[in-house]
């Protein structure tokens, strides 16, 4: 399973890249307000900094709503850096930018996706990911790793090439259950990531190991 982080954050991704693990990284608008990125120049420069810093899939979102905005947006995007991936909401207009894209070469991340319904337009259209949102859905009390599990049937079953991107991680469990369940990536906050390391018998038999070298040792 790939590990992305969900972060326009320079300083969080460097972090993340140092641990080894990191693959690629997932950006929104709301991500980019956060960091006070604002303005055509700005937000261009920024994502080109963020993929000089990750060799991996960096997906960048397009604003518009309708088809021919995204298509637009989309082009300028791909256009930043090789491994800008084009990030499209899932409405009518969006499944028909994924279907162009897939026509000219563009590489996509469908978001916003809280059904197996949805997943399966997103895969005949060609998306290179989709973006299943675990935490909001298990917000509304569905099961969101319920329905990572059938769009990963669906998917064996079908022979779509679609990878599926577990978003809206909440925590180390998360992460762990996407794995579980079939998710192809999650995209997680730093926090979520570092959470994974942290065991309390992992802390006390390293401070008994450390305790008994100073005995011996002196």
């Amino acid at each position: 399973m790939k590990f992305f982080i969900d972060t326009a954050n320079l300083d969080e991704i460097r972090e993340a890249a140092e641990l080894g693990i990191l693959d690629g990284v997932t950006t929104n608008p709301s991500l980019m307000a956060k960091e006070g990125i604002s303005g055509k120049a700005n937000i261009e420069k920024h994502y080109k900094t963020i993929c000089e810093i990750v060799p991996g899939d960096v997906s960048a979102e397009v604003i518009s709503t309708d088809f021919k905005g995204m298509v637009e947006e989309g082009k300028y995007l791909s256009g930043l850096a090789e491994n800008i991936i084009v990030k499209v909401p899932m409405i009518k207009d969006g499944v028909k930018a994924l279907s162009h894209f897939t026509e000219i070469g563009i590489e996509t991340n469908c978001t916003l996706v809280f059904s197996s319904a949805q997943a399966i337009l997103a895969a005949k259209a060609g998306a290179t990911y989709v973006s299943p949102f675990l935490g909001r859905i298990d917000d509304t009390n569905w099961d969101g790793m319920e329905l990572i599990k059938q769009m990963a049937e669906i998917y064996a079953v079908q022979g779509y090439e679609t990878e599926i991107l577990a978003a809206s991680i909440r925590s180390p469990m998360h992460i762990v259950q996407a794995a579980q369940n079939g998710a192809d990536v999650v995209t997680c906050p730093l926090k979520a990531i570092l959470g994974m390391l942290y065991h309390p018998l992992t802390d006390i038999g390293l401070a008994k190991f450390l305790a008994d070298y100073k005995k011996v040792n002196g």
